[in-house]
Order: C-alpha cells, then structure tokens, then sequence
C-alpha cells in the first residue's frame, strides 16, 4: 500500500510533498494510518486532535494516544478540547453535526495561525460510498452524488482511492496499533446503519462494488462538469450585478428553456433555498413577490429575480450630532460642511438651510405612512407614492434610507431633498451634505 501511496501522491497530489501538512487525526486505524503513510513518506506533518468529550475515558484516552503517537513519530502535535453537547444545544445541532462544525472550525483557525498550507482527513472509499448513499437516500441534485472531492480548497484526503480493508489490513501488517471507537458499533446513526447492515450486503452481491463504484463517480462528475459549464453559459447572458451586491437574473432568459426549474436550482441552490415550487412560480408571480432562505431573499421584480443578500443589523439608526463633520453609516461616509454658496449637485449631495435643522438627525429606514415634501415640487407626497412612481423596486424600497429631524424627512438620501429645508435667499447658514 505504501508503494501505491506514494504513487498516487506523486500523481494525483504532487503539491503534498512541498507542503506544511496538518493531519487530522482521531486515533482510528484510518487517520493512524494516514498519518504512517505521510510521516514513511517523509512529508513535513503535523497532527491535530479533537477531544470532543463525548466518550467519558474514552475520549481521554484517544487524546493520550494520539499524543504518545506524536512522540513516538517525533512530529508535532496539537490538541483542544470541547464541550460539545454544550454547542449543540446552544446552537440547535446535532452531537454529529456539532462535532463536524467545531472540528472543522479549529482545524481551519489551526491551518490559518500557523500558516499549514493544507489539511489532510482520512476519508476513504467506504467512506464515500457511505456519503453517496446518505445523500441518495435524503433526497439530493447531482453535486449529492458525486462523493466526496478529493482536493477542497485547504481539505485534501489522500486515502480515497483505497478502501477500509486496504487500509486494516497495512495496518495489521506493519503492527500499527490504534483506538477503535464505540461509538461507531452503534446503529442509530445513519452512516453506522448503511456501514454495517446495507453495505455488506451490497458488497456480497457485487464483489468489486468500491471499483464499480468509481467508474460510477466519475461518470457522473463528467456530467457535473457539462452542466456546470451550461450554467456558466447561461449565467453570461443572464445575470448582471447591480448595487450594493445585488444580482439580477432575467425572467425572459429561464422562461426560454424546456426546463426552467433544473436551471433555477442550479444558479440559486448555493444560497439556501429549498422551496423551489415556490422559486419556480416567481418566473410568473407579480412583481413584489419574493421566497426567502435563512440567508438569502429572491424578488421578482418585473422582468427580472433580484437575489439579495439580508442583512438583520441593517435598520439600526445612526445619531448624527451637530458637532461632527463626519459620520459613518451603513450606507458609507456623511460629511456635513459649512460653505458659502451652493456648487454643482447631484444624487449624493444636498445643500440645507441649517438653522432649519433640529440636531440631532438620524438616518434611519421609513416608517409605515410617511410623507415627505419633494425638492422642486409644491405639496407632500407618500413616501410609499414617491418611490412607486421612482420605479423603484422592493429591494431599493426596503434599502433606502432618509436622513431626519425629530418628526420630518430632510433627505432620502441618494433621490431627494425635502422642500421645506431648502436654501433661500434668507439663508444665513448653507449646510452641505455629503454621502461618500
């Protein structure tokens, strides 16, 4: 194995062998052997261990192998300990999943801090197989079935091309001691269920399913690679980046396809959403409408689907005193200036009567009902009027912000100035207000 090894990192992962390497390290026979392969290697390893304290002694006793392995190897080694069911519960995740974050969390800082230019886990290919039939059963595109990447940005898992035998069976033969943990006899987690009771199975009715397997993977990381290359294409004449890091996606360019659904799951699926009934139905629903993901909102805007990041802290007011000159705010810098006369305006600057103004102002998001006077117009109008008739989509609606006294609107800042603090001949004060 070790030959083989060496072939495939020579091959397939040649910067390995220039590389800092920190090797994730559990004290099981896969990352005890991953960690004997690299260090026969003579590549420059370190390891990096997680007691996640979720085993009593057991969990201790990982620790202090791992840590004899370290001296006995020569290599250095780093620990850190968690209160996992603590995390859990305080972040509403399963033990599994809680593991998952807090150890990728820390090897990322890890590799980070000490400038480790890549990660290495002991994923294999029953392990693989695990995932692929994981994902199959709960319902998953085509990037579910793929398996596990080989290289994922500072992830790199060299043992994938070999399977849990291939890896035992060194370790047996190179009397390679290891930890076997409990928790992985037990059948109530899924993976344990497919490693133990489905895969077996598979395995008796089809002797070389891990090499059948692959062919599988590949195939259909070919396929991946075409779609991903139509989407590109469509993309390019498709979506066009607007403010603030908004994209708009043409309505017109999805409903030209046979299957716009596919097309709309595959340019929307890293943002978060899971109804796509609901994304579907945008293509044809009345402007205003929208479908949300925890971390994304989809608007249908005419004839466009504007994807817009939310922003929870974004409607915090910002106080601005009459002492400062300047004041950061969501939208960027306000710089408020004294000066003689009025210059050249536009969008981003106004010109006020200052003894009009009530310090401080704050600007802050509208409020359901306003009303404001518009610069050059005689009479108020409603807000909610001012920006229908501006054309203005919900998403500009919902990030515009307005600059205000105690009780009225001196600026909707970036559109228009309120009438009544204009500059008149009476001015004694001109205030010059900037967005920058």
């Amino acid at each position: 194995m070790l030959e083989t090894f060496k072939n495939h990192i020579n091959s397939r992962l040649p910067f390995l062998n220039d590389g800092k390497l920190l090797i994730a390290i559990s004290g099981g026979v896969d990352s005890v052997v991953l960690t004997h392969l690299c260090y026969k290697m003579g590549l420059n390893i370190a390891l990096a261990h997680c007691n996640f304290n979720l085993r009593g002694d057991e969990s201790d006793l990982d620790e202090s192998f791992v840590l004899d392995l370290a001296e006995d190897l020569d290599v250095e080694v780093f620990v850190e300990s968690f209160d996992t069911e603590t995390y859990a519960k305080a972040q509403k995740l399963s033990i599994q999943m809680a593991a998952r974050e807090l150890r990728y969390n820390w090897f990322t800082e890890l590799a980070e801090q000490l400038h480790f230019n890549y990660i290495l886990t002991a994923h294999h290919a029953d392990d693989n197989l695990e995932t692929f039939l994981i994902n199959f059963t709960r319902g998953t595109g085509l990037e579910g079935l793929t398996g596990i990447p080989e290289v994922n940005d500072k992830f790199v898992r060299p043992l994938l091309p070999f399977s849990e035998d291939d890896i035992v069976d060194f370790a047996k033969s190179h009397n390679i001691k290891w930890r076997d943990d409990s928790s992985n006899k037990s059948v109530k987690y899924l993976r344990n269920k497919l490693r133990h009771e489905v895969v077996p199975i598979l395995k008796t009715i089809n002797p070389s399913l891990l090499q059948s397997f692959q062919t599988t993977l590949d195939n259909l990381n070919a396929s991946s690679n075409i779609i991903k290359d139509s989407i590109e294409t469509f993309l390019n004449n498709t979506m066009e980046r607007l403010g603030g890091n908004v994209m708009a996606f043409k309505v017109s360019e999805f409903k030209k396809l046979d299957n716009p659904k596919a097309y709309l799951y595959e340019v929307f699926k890293s943002y978060g959403f899971t109804e796509w009934e609901d994304v579907t139905h945008l293509l044809d629903a009345e402007t205003g409408k929208y479908v949300l993901s925890k971390t994304h909102r989809l608007i249908k805007n005419r004839t466009h689907l504007l994807l817009s990041e939310i922003n929870k802290g974004e409607r915090e007011a910002v106080l601005v005193l009459e002492q400062l000159s300047a004041v950061e705010t969501p939208l960027g810098t306000l710089r408020f200036t004294e000066v003689d006369t009025i210059s050249e305006t536009n969008a981003n600057c106004i010109y006020v009567d200052k003894a009009l103004l009530q310090f401080p102002l704050k600007l802050r998001k509208k409020k359901e009902g306003e009303y404001f006077y518009p610069l050059g117009m005689t009479g108020r109008k409603k807000l909610s009027k001012y920006f229908k008739d501006e054309k203005l989509s919900l998403l500009d609606k919902e990030n515009a912000w307005l600059l205000c006294t105690e009780d009225a609107i001196v600026w909707v800042v970036g559109r228009r100035a309120d009438n009544r603090f204009r500059v008149t001949d009476h001015t004694k004060h001109i205030l010059k207000i900037e967005l920058r």
